[in-house]
């Protein structure tokens, strides 16, 4: 019988899903979803996203992201606007009432990284950094980060400055 070796692969796969626990436990004492959560992070960086766009970011089927905006939407933290030059498609943008919720949501965010980070060096961060940056950029070129011909978005990429 082979003996066990540790696989990265393995620690990569229960990180994430650690992760997703600590974040779903944290959404929920906020009475929320960690996908309602994202939806309210990725629209304070990127006001106006389609719901298509988002729900590619989830991962998910856009009914599902229709129906968490429209939770957020009752709860007047979101609302939809038609799409200026194509009226199949509703932009969302954030409301006022979601501000205080985004501070939260973004002190929640830094405590469980705070968290994470605990007894671990600068240094060894910043390698890891390093290292999960190499690998990302690695599948990207392998997968050459496209699906259906548009290219793949990813959470941890800040969105493209609009060119004028």
């Amino acid at each position: 019988m082979p003996q066990f070796q540790p696989d990265f692969m393995f620690y990569l796969h229960d990180v994430a899903h650690l992760l997703r626990i600590a974040v779903d436990k944290r959404a929920r004492m906020h009475d929320m979803t960690r996908a309602q959560w994202l939806i309210l992070l990725r629209l304070y960086r990127q006001p106006g996203m389609s719901q298509k766009e988002l729900a590619e970011l989830l991962e998910v089927e856009p009914i599902t992201v229709a129906r968490l905006v429209d939770r957020l939407e009752q709860r007047r933290m979101v609302e939809r606007r038609a799409d200026p030059h194509d009226r199949r498609i509703w932009r969302l943008h954030l409301l006022p009432d979601a501000a205080p919720l985004i501070s939260e949501i973004e002190a929640e965010r830094d405590e469980i990284a705070r968290m994470v980070r605990q007894g671990i060096d600068a240094e060894t961060m910043a390698v890891l950094v390093g290292a999960l940056q190499k690998m990302k950029a690695t599948l990207c070129g392998e997968l050459r980060c496209h699906r259906r011909g548009e290219p793949v978005r990813l959470l941890a990429e800040e969105p493209a400055e609009e060119v004028a």
